[in-house]
């Protein structure tokens, strides 16, 4: 992790209680993002994407969800230890976030350009005229036709490929630092899928915004990250530069979830395949934190030790790491 690092997240330790006790939903996490680059986030629903980004932006669910160890820096900033005044200050005006779902994070009863405008009041200062007039600018920037228009319009006036338009409007209203992407094409059609891609690419270079991509579509993955991180159970157990894990990936979830997605690695001369699951499912909330491998219930390759002690990091350079029993194995 170097000095240069707009967003480092050292041990993070993020606890639930519930009704069997408290669990440790994110567990000894640690990773950075650069600036301007795309770090993916990847794992089956349930393995603590969205908790991690929330973690991060300071709105984990009050009172069972809290920070119980570890630290988040922004800028050299530990949010862990920041006010809640401070800390929404910098939600939407340094790090700002898209959401899984449109239709339930914009508010039915206020046009979409009066959602815009408050960001842009509360952040930036700007009278009402001129919020309005920049909240149109935006709906243009993001390719919404007519968005003189269309700024008067409620979200339910709107298609769901417009609606997630309007969310990153709002997001990158104040050309926030860092962009967090929470499966921002979830329910999208394949070419609203694109369209949304190719947007989030040309608004990064031409703003030099850094994106935190939360995803379990590795195709996404391969189209907009630099880097990726896998993560199981509230742990990460491999990462490292999107070509590099794809080509050869060293824990048995990340080739699991590689299996999953037929035209992952396309290779005309060679057979194709067959389309393969991962058995099992994510290990309920109780079990995490536990001090052995929580993938081995679900893995073909398990051993003995795997049942008995937490996998160790492996280090296959240029930055990739994986945290298995087997990693390292010939």
């Amino acid at each position: 992790m170097g000095a240069a690092a707009t967003l480092e997240v050292r041990n993070l330790r993020v606890e639930l209680t519930t009704r069997d006790g408290i669990s440790p939903v994110i567990d000894d996490l640690s990773f950075s993002l650069r600036a301007g680059e795309t770090l993916a986030l990847v794992g089956e629903s349930g393995c603590g994407k969205s908790m991690t980004a929330l973690a991060v932006m300071g709105l984990l669910p009050h009172p069972v969800g809290r920070i119980a160890g570890g630290s988040i820096f922004f800028d050299g900033e530990d949010l862990v230890a920041a006010s809640d005044r401070r800390l929404r200050d910098i939600r939407g005006n340094d790090i700002s976030m898209i959401f899984q779902e449109p239709m339930t994070s914009l508010n039915p009863v206020y046009t979409v350009g009066e959602q815009i405008a408050e960001v842009l009041r509360r952040h930036q200062g700007l009278g009402r005229r001129a919020a309005w007039e920049h909240a149109i600018e935006l709906l243009n920037a993001v390719g919404i036709p007519d968005p003189a228009a269309r700024v008067d319009s409620y979200p339910h006036q709107m298609s769901g490929g417009q609606r997630q338009r309007v969310m990153i409007a709002i997001a990158l209203a104040c050309k926030p630092k860092i962009l967090i992407a929470d499966e921002p094409t979830t329910a999208l059609d394949v070419t609203v899928q694109a369209q949304i891609f190719d947007l989030l690419r040309n608004l990064q270079r031409e703003t030099g915004t850094t994106i935190l991509l939360i995803t379990h579509d590795m195709g996404a993955v391969c189209e907009l990250a630099e880097r990726m991180m896998v993560m199981y159970a509230g742990r990460k157990v491999e990462e490292g530069g999107v070509d590099a894990v794809i080509a050869a990936p060293r824990h048995p979830y990340t080739k699991g979830l590689i299996d999953c997605v037929p035209h992952m690695i396309d290779n005309p001369t060679a057979a194709r395949p067959p389309l393969v699951e991962i058995p099992g499912i994510v290990p309920p909330l109780r079990d995490f934190g536990a001090g052995r491998c929580l993938f081995a219930a679900r893995c073909a390759e398990r051993v003995a030790r795997c049942a008995e002690a937490r996998p160790e990091d492996v280090d296959f350079g240029a930055g990739h790491r994986a945290a298995c029993w087997q990693a390292g194995a010939a």
